[in-house]
């Protein structure tokens, strides 16, 4: 039953002309297509035939060892290709849209892409199966801090600076490198299988989406909800820049903690208050010293004057409030409100004046007075050692703290207070919440509803202005001469703001833009509605795909962007933007640990991929938990390659044991199985009833994991019928089926439900390993297209309980067999005799596998007997219950020298006394139990603990064996 070589089926092929067909035509240079009037196999076949132009893209489990990688690009191309990446708006339904986090256009493929493009793609190609309309929206963020950044640096490198360019010719020189560097993410994105419709990928500065973004600024100003004042931002010195909370990355970080005296104006000498910080330089912002109201140390100093060390006496008021840690340092805080978070709301609370003592680039300014113009590290050095010159300074120690460094350039970063563009919170937030408390939108895991909901309740006013050349400019102008806070136009372009300002002051009035750009997260809080046609709202994609479905990221930007994303989604368009937020964890080293390149742990997935391939670099990290961080081992991959060869063998296994491609009868028998009805299921033999029905309750299952988007539970159920029911189990069944049978039709049935089963297996593991799946689909002779686009399989299918725990019984039988023959060391070639014993109606079924249970279990087809009672030479055989009512009586004789054994387990148990009386010495030695390392002592334990055991199970079998041996005499 073995299929013809190619150049076999080349030659039958040609002169055929009852029936012709192909097994793989893709593996054969031919463009044959079918004229003929074709009976219901003919028609079969021809479905196959038809992808015969597709030459070269694929590979037959039967000519290649193993899946080959390196076709997984080829694969791509070909699907993208054929336009199957682009929702069929004619199938109709409901469509199914998932937007893609924009990855920085600077981006390099990191394992954080990897899961979020392996758990989005799988829920693309899920749906598409199912028939929906289904479309997953591409694209790059403009990324504007790492993008200037990186051209900043090339430019240095040249010896050319930002400000030496100027903004036109800089902005100039960054799009230039976006349009030579900006697709390597797009591309390394694509080696993942990512389906995206890339006909529909978008960048945050494309026109439309800068349209959009213009549009959302006015209509917030509009509101009152766009407002421009100074407040306390994250200031990045080397950048000059405000940068956001998520660019900002604290670390412990070893650093000093010094101890400074402030006196108190008009006391004595010894009155004055120690302060302890981290940031000396500071002081010269202070504007107060708070202690405890209940710390009783410093309740006389409350009320009146500290003096500012070196500020030429400087006096600022010693305060009390009970946000004051008694406990930390010393207990006394200096307030420098333009310089710390935390004292920043304090001061606002106290009613403080803001005093800010440093430039942008990080250097002190003229309030320092002396040390104005020094770097604020250089400043901290020199400010100490003049404090211990005045006899200010107490002491300083070793101290570590938390530390705030920019994510981009690592420099430490300044709380300061400047001016910038803000969008008050509350009132999107107020409807943001609602959306998710009336169920309107849905966060996976549930967990996440909770931080969700007290982030947005406790929500700050974002700051949304940058201090970059890339990004998009904040349109708001400015008329020369007048006051920049107070006389400022919006507007959607420089003539509309001309106008206005002319209509206002006059035909020769002149203007300026803000020289700043909105935060790139302002840009993509418009993702999901902008890419699909916003503001206008009459465009077919929005009209069509507009609320999106899902929206899948990371948890560690719920806040940043997700929540955003919902509360400038029903700001612009009254509608949530999509129906639900799936949510992953990160991916950490086997150890659990973060991976970076200082710990030198990071895993490359385009190595990886090279080494494994992409489905199983897919597979392991799908079959994480939602919401969970993942940690990745090379184990979990490797046993996942295993897993995609398992696939392949079983592909080779299948096509290996068809008909011949002209044996028209065997194939008119194969084609006449189904597997959909009832009355055909049951009609089914044991072993094939037990494997349908197991499929079809899998079907079920697994599509509604798939639904509930549960893909660790997917991946699992799949994999743990493939391997243990369909490889290991039913693969074997069949072999009594194909080769020693005898019978065609059993044959037949056999070859029907293999093909049945793997395609189905096939089809419900394509969205987890797309390259092998198709690659093997595209093998079987049952494919009427690419798998990619293939049907869904129909859930709700006929399966046969009994069925399944009557093979059950007979897998029962065949393991107790295998494990006696293992414990007796039976050799695998070895056949041996066994008296079956059950109730009739066990026997009838289990006996009508006899071929089955003796390849199975090794078992001499011709001494396999089946009774209602034991064996007349029961007492020379070993008996295993194999479940209630099922034993099996198996003779000594067939398996072992009963004599020769009973010598070599005496030999044996005399060695294995030996030891366990030498570990239970050791053991009872009060020297050793004392004095040895605790690890050392439990490990002799636990070795005399399995010893025991082995000389226990050891002793029994010798026991038994000998009783044999006198029975027989």
């Amino acid at each position: 039953m073995a299929l013809r070589t190619s150049s076999s089926f080349l030659s039958s092929t040609s002169s055929c002309s009852s029936l012709c067909f192909s097994f793989n035509p893709l593996l054969f240079s031919t463009q044959r297509r079918f004229t003929v009037s074709l009976s219901r196999s003919r028609r079969f076949f021809a479905m196959s035939a038809a992808a015969a132009e597709n030459d070269g893209i694929f590979t037959s489990p039967e000519v290649a060892k193993s899946f080959d990688f390196s076709n997984e690009e080829r694969i791509y191309k070909w699907w993208e290709s054929q336009g199957y990446f682009k929702p069929n708006i004619d199938k109709g339904g409901d469509p199914f849209v998932v937007p893609m986090p924009p990855p920085n256009v600077t981006g390099s493929l990191h394992m954080g892409h990897a899961m979020f493009v392996t758990l989005e793609d799988i829920m693309i190609r899920y749906n598409r199966m199912k028939g929906r309309p289904t479309l997953w929206l591409p694209g790059t963020d403009h990324a504007g801090i790492a993008t200037q950044l990186v051209v900043e640096r090339m430019l240095a490198a040249e010896g050319v600076k930002r400000a030496d360019l100027g903004r036109d010719e800089f902005t100039k020189r960054v799009w230039e490198w976006k349009q030579k560097y900006g697709g390597t993410i797009t591309n390394q994105i694509k080696r993942l299988g990512a389906s995206c419709d890339w006909t529909r990928e978008r960048f945050t500065l494309d026109e439309q989406l800068s349209r959009a973004v213009v549009e959302a600024f006015i209509r917030l100003h509009e509101k009152g909800l766009i407002y421009q004042g100074s407040y306390m931002v994250n200031w990045s010195p080397n950048l000059q820049t405000a940068v956001s909370d998520l660019e900002v990355e604290y670390s412990e970080e070893p650093g000093t903690l010094y101890y400074i005296k402030y006196r108190v104006a008009g006391g004595s000498k010894s009155d004055y208050l120690t302060i302890a910080t981290t940031r000396p330089e500071t002081l010269f912002g202070d504007t107060a010293v708070a202690v405890n109201p209940q710390d009783e140390r410093y309740a006389k100093f409350i009320g009146k004057q500290a003096i500012v060390p070196l500020t030429f006496g400087r006096h600022v008021p010693i305060l009390s409030d009970k946000y004051v840690d008694k406990d930390f340092g010393t207990g006394v805080l200096k307030i420098s409100p333009g310089h710390d978070h935390n004292d920043y709301l304090l001061a606002r609370k106290l009613g403080l004046p803001i005093l800010n003592v440093m430039n942008k680039d990080g250097t002190l300014n003229e309030v320092a007075g002396l040390y104005a113009g020094l770097d604020r590290f250089e400043a901290r050095k020199k400010l100490w050692s003049d404090l211990e010159e005045t006899g200010l300074a107490v002491k300083k120690e070793a101290h570590t703290s938390r530390v705030p460094r920019s994510q981009r350039g690592g420099e430490i970063i300044e709380p300061l207070v400047s001016k910038q563009w803000f969008v008050s919170m509350e009132p999107l937030a107020e409807r943001a919440l609602e959306a998710v408390s009336k169920g309107e939108l849905t966060i996976m895991p549930e967990r996440f509803e909770k931080i969700y909901n007290h982030w947005l309740s406790n929500i700050k006013d974002w700051c949304i202005s940058r201090q970059l050349w890339w990004g998009h400019r904040i349109p708001v102008w400015y008329v020369s001469g007048k006051d920049c806070e107070e006389e400022y136009i919006v507007a959607r372009s420089h003539r509309e703001a001309l106008s206005k300002a002319q209509e206002k002051y006059g035909k020769n009035v002149e203007i300026y833009q803000d020289p700043d750009v909105l935060d790139t997260w302002f840009s993509s809080s418009l993702w999901p509605f902008s890419t699909l046609g916003w503001p206008d709202e009459s465009a077919e994609d929005f009209k069509r795909f507009y609320p999106t479905s899902v929206l899948e990221t990371g948890h560690d930007i719920l806040f940043f962007w997700v929540a955003r994303m919902v509360m400038m989604g029903i700001e612009f368009t009254g509608t949530v933007p999509f129906s639900n937020v799936y949510l992953h964890g990160l991916i950490r080293d086997s150890q659990g640990r973060k991976m970076s390149k200082t710990l030198g742990n990071v895993i490359d997935p385009l190595d990886t991929i090279a080494e494994y391939g992409t489905d199983a670099l897919r597979f392991t990290l799908a079959l994480g938990t939602a919401g969970q961080d993942l940690n990745l081992s090379m184990e979990r991959l490797t046993s996942n390659k295993a897993f995609t060869n398992k696939l392949w063998n079983a592909g080779k296994f299948i096509l290996r044991n068809l008909p011949h491609q002209d044996d028209t009868l065997a194939w008119e028998a194969l084609l006449a199985h189904k597997f959909d009805k009832v009355e055909s299921v049951v009609k089914l033999p044991l072993p094939e009833c037990w494997v349908v029905s197991k499929l079809h309750v899998l079907v079920d299952e697994v599509t509604a994991s798939y639904e509930k988007l549960f893909f660790g539970d997917v991946g699992r159920e799949i994999y743990d019928f493939f391997w243990a029911d369909f490889a290991d189990w039913y693969i074997e069944v069949s072999k009594a089926r194909l080769y020693h049978s005898g019978d065609h039709s059993v044959a037949s049935v056999s070859q029907a439900a293999l093909i049945y089963i793997f395609g189905s297996i096939l089809k419900l593991l394509h969205p987890f390993m797309p390259f092998v799946t198709e690659e093997l689909w595209q093998a079987l002779p049952s494919r009427q297209e690419a798998l990619i686009v293939s049907a869904w399989p129909p859930t709700s299918l006929p399966r046969d309980i009994d069925s399944i725990k009557k093979f059950e019984n007979l897998q029962a039988l065949t393991r107790a067999i295998r494990n006696v023959r293992a414990e007796y060391a039976v050799e695998p070639a070895k056949l041996i005799s066994a008296s079956i014993v059950a109730n009739p109606d066990v026997i009838q079924y289990i006996s009508g596998e006899r071929e089955v249970l003796a390849l199975l279990s090794r078992l001499d087809l011709g001494n396999v007997n089946f009774a209602e009672a034991p064996p007349g030479d029961a007492n020379q055989s070993v008996h295993v219950v194999a479940s209630e009512g099922l034993e099996a009586y198996l003779p000594l004789s067939d398996m072992v020298d009963i004599s020769a054994e009973v010598q070599r387990l005496s030999k044996r148990l005399v060695k294995m006394q030996a030891e366990y009386d030498g570990l239970m010495a050791r053991l009872g030695s009060s020297s050793f139990v004392e004095k040895a390392p605790e690890d050392i002592v439990r490990g002799v334990r636990e070795k005399a603990a399995e010893a025991e055991e082995k000389l226990t199970l050891t002793k029994n079998r010798l026991n038994f064996l000998k009783s044999k041996v006198l029975i027989a005499n």
